[in-house]
């Protein structure tokens, strides 16, 4: 069986942008669409409704762009149990309420025993200086926590 890879919103986003003129933006632009060339089929994908919600806003043709990016994607749904983990991540105070969506992410992807969160996100997801302690969160409610990392992380 495949490890199962949760893709948060930043990936459709990044594989699917403009070139940046930002290096930063740029390179991670470029890492994202070699690991979905050269690697995504060495796992399985899955979105949750938030992540299609959040694609689908902004640019409609850039909209449309990250939609058929995820169009064969399984769609993880969320659970009462998702939500319960997402508030238990907040009430950690690791992630700021007016981050919300990024708890209800990791806790989806910890929910439905994703093996990895891939993700841009490092203020509130891929954040080394949190991310032990949201996997303690996860653990104390009884969910593996997903390995967060980003493209670069995940090329092997």
């Amino acid at each position: 069986m495949k490890p199962k890879v949760y893709l948060e919103t930043t990936i459709p986003s990044f594989l699917t942008a403009r070139p940046s003129r930002d290096i930063v933006a740029a390179g991670q632009q470029q890492a994202t669409r070699e690991w979905w060339d050269q690697r995504r089929r060495r796992y399985g994908l899955f979105v949750s409704g938030l992540v299609l919600l959040e694609c689908r806003r902004g640019d409609q043709t850039a909209a449309k762009a990250r939609e058929a990016a995820l169009e064969d994607i399984a769609v993880l749904e969320m659970s009462g149990a998702a939500q319960d983990l997402a508030e238990a991540i907040l009430g950690s105070g690791l992630i700021p309420r007016k981050a919300t969506p990024d708890a209800v992410h990791i806790a989806i992807a910890a929910v439905h025993g994703m093996d990895f969160l891939l993700t841009w996100n490092c203020r509130h997801i891929a954040n080394a200086a949190i991310v032990d302690k949201v996997r303690s969160v996860c653990s104390g409610a009884g969910f593996p926590a997903p390995v967060i990392c980003t493209p670069f992380e995940l090329m092997s």
